[in-house]
């Protein structure tokens, strides 16, 4: 079964042009056309912490619904992290991962049913200190292993990590394969891979990139990045559901 993620850091939805253009996003995530999306950001940051991305402008211009938390009604995440799902994927459980954190950091976790298989997603969006980041890696790394259920796992987001190799990295260890699909920040002149994929041992990496197009220039500070990946043994899914192995992918 082939599947594709990605993840876009959508800075409030403020573009380049410094103009809040929700509409402008959605077009971008409809180009990307990935079947699992992360957002970083997606939040207003003070009072009731409202989505800048309006639910029912999603549902009715994308192909995706968003999977909120019960406890932020206005929001469609935790700390402006949300996860975005194909329609025919369906959603078995969802929560806020605790990370320990001084500025608003966070981290959201939702267990999918794809094609029959399960498999889990978190999206993140780490701190700017180096030390405070390999702590949220450890709480993350904690929270899935707490959740038991050996099943394939994707993390991704914006890890704030300008090293390649080092800093919170190093928290992954045997059972995980660190991606770096290629630079995302700053959007217009990419220098920096902020944004990655960690995927657990059961995934084929097939493919992995930054989304470049004319929109995605300018809707954020940041470039999406994606991730396809194949379970092997694992039937793909039908074509009129969400099958990745039948589309082109206009997310090179």
């Amino acid at each position: 079964m082939q599947l594709s993620f990605a993840s876009y850091n959508i800075h409030k939805a403020i573009g380049l042009d410094r103009r809040r253009d929700p509409e402008r996003i959605l077009a971008i995530l409809n180009e990307m056309d990935a079947d699992v999306v992360a957002l970083q950001e997606a939040d207003r940051r003070f009072g009731r912490r409202r989505s800048v991305l309006p639910l029912d402008s999603i549902d009715r211009h994308t192909q995706y619904r968003a999977i909120p938390l019960e406890t932020r009604p206005d929001s469609i995440g935790w700390h402006g992290n949300a996860l975005l799902v194909r329609h025919g994927i369906e959603v078995i459980g969802v929560s806020a991962v605790p990370l320990p954190t001084i500025e608003p950091r966070g981290a959201i976790r939702a267990d999918l049913v794809a094609g029959g298989q399960r498999l889990r997603v978190v999206g993140m969006h780490l701190d700017l200190s180096g030390l405070r980041r390999r702590q949220q890696v450890r709480s993350i790394l904690g929270h899935v292993a707490n959740h038991g259920d050996d099943i394939p796992t994707v993390l991704m987001g914006d890890f704030n990590e300008w090293t390649r190799h080092g800093g919170c990295f190093h928290e992954f260890t045997r059972g995980w394969r660190l991606l770096a699909p290629g630079r995302s920040f700053p959007s217009r002149r990419p220098v920096a891979q902020l944004d990655r994929i960690v995927v657990s041992d059961g995934w084929q990496v097939l493919e992995t990139g930054v989304h470049h197009s004319a929109l995605a220039a300018r809707g954020s500070d940041h470039l999406p990045v994606w991730a396809r990946l194949e379970l092997p043994g694992i039937q793909s899914l039908p074509a009129a559901s969400m099958s990745t192995s039948a589309r082109t992918g206009p997310m090179s």
